[in-house]
């Protein structure tokens, strides 16, 4: 199987892989390689927080021309995973010299289909892009094509929680990629003090907890495959449920505008964390560090992409109320805006380039002593 993900997650998606109990976990670019069995298909879209889509591949074979591709897809058993009352879609990605468009991919391969039920059934299933009973997903490097089933349907980010969002809300795979990125274990006390609709507090919530990331998902596109076992999900399902563990720390989400803390608490509720994540009114350049002992913080301020700020301004509030608020914390937090980083005057101890949708970003920590970093070391 295929789990594919974002630009530089690749090596912790392949360690929650390995942690789940795959096999010959391989990783590549924006996606990583693995087997496992039904089951296991089942429990890596159910469990994984940093995969967007779990791909199935069932044949791969090097093509020339779009002949072979028609003849290669009618090769398939397809009568094997659809019946001529189900729906289909294809969705193809195209990186060739030889073929250059990816519609005209995924309508041939549809033309290979349909003709084939035709000439056996005398019926043919039909295509619904929108709710189809099969995705089809074609992949074509240079020669070589790769058939697979999409497991997940929609992208994984998708949990079912968020109901309510801000403007250019944090995407809740990226939310969980940053904070296993930042090492959060649910160990310490946790905030993020610009929380927006809560995404960032909710995922920190589940990783401290292990909760099941897609526990709240509506619906996975295996679900509604000829081979479905609703019985061997729903043992998955109890034993990821019996693999939770205590959290006794405090998650804490701030924001200044009631109508963020409004639409986070909404969200907190509908992922049914309200015992852990406390979601409250507040300007983080007023705050105070409020826990004794470690704070882990991670949050997503805003840049001028997305909201009009003095960007010089509010990144050198950002590193005062650090300096002089937040002793003893790990502060990390994500931005597009490169240059915005000088004004926080403060040398970050980590950088790590990761991409929010097509923004090339960074996730930088900010390590912030309880006494002076001197005596840290003389300890």
């Amino acid at each position: 199987m295929v789990a594919k993900t974002f630009f530089g997650f690749e090596e912790i998606l392949a360690k929650e892989l390995r942690d789940l109990g795959a096999q010959k976990v391989e990783i590549g670019n924006r996606m990583v390689s693995f087997y496992g069995d039904i089951g296991f298909m089942y429990k890596a879209n159910l469990c994984l927080r940093t995969a967007l889509k779990i791909l199935k591949p069932i044949a791969s074979k090097k093509i020339r021309n779009e002949n072979d591709l028609y003849d290669f897809v009618q090769d398939i058993r397809w009568k094997e995973l659809l019946d001529t009352n189900d729906t289909f879609a294809i969705y193809a990605t195209v990186n060739s010299t030889i073929f250059n468009h990816s519609r005209f991919i995924s309508l041939k391969a549809k033309d290979a289909i349909v003709d084939k039920f035709r000439k056996e059934t005398g019926r043919r299933p039909n295509v619904d892009t929108d709710y189809p009973d099969l995705t089809i997903n074609i992949h074509i490097q240079q020669d070589l094509c790769t058939i697979s089933l999409d497991s997940s349907g929609g992208s994984l980010h998708h949990r079912g929680y968020r109901t309510v969002t801000n403007i250019a809300p944090i995407n809740e795979v990226l939310a969980a990629g940053l904070l296993l990125l930042s090492g959060w274990d649910g160990q310490s006390d946790f905030l993020d003090p610009m929380c927006g609709s809560g995404t960032l507090a909710i995922e920190a919530a589940m990783i401290a907890c292990n909760i099941p990331a897609n526990l709240n998902r509506k619906e996975f596109a295996f679900e509604k495959w000829l081979d479905w076992d609703m019985d061997l999900f729903e043992k998955i399902e109890e034993v990821c449920l019996n693999k939770t563990r205590d959290f006794h720390h405090t998650i804490i989400g701030m924001d200044k505008a009631p109508s963020a803390v409004k639409k986070a608490q909404t969200n907190v509720e509908n992922a049914n964390l309200t015992e852990f994540v406390k979601i409250k009114d507040g300007n983080f350049f007023e705050s105070d560090k409020e826990v004794e002992g470690s704070l882990h913080m991670v949050f997503n301020p805003p840049y001028d992409e997305r909201l009009e700020i003095n960007v010089e301004e509010f990144y050198s509030k950002i590193g005062d109320t650090l300096k002089k608020n937040y002793p003893g914390t790990n502060a990390w937090f994500i931005t597009a805006n490169l240059e915005a980083l000088k004004y926080i005057g403060l040398r970050p101890s980590r950088k790590i380039k990761v991409f929010n949708g097509k923004l090339e970003s960074r996730l930088v920590k900010y390590e912030m002593y309880a006494g002076s970093k001197k005596a840290k070391y003389q300890k």
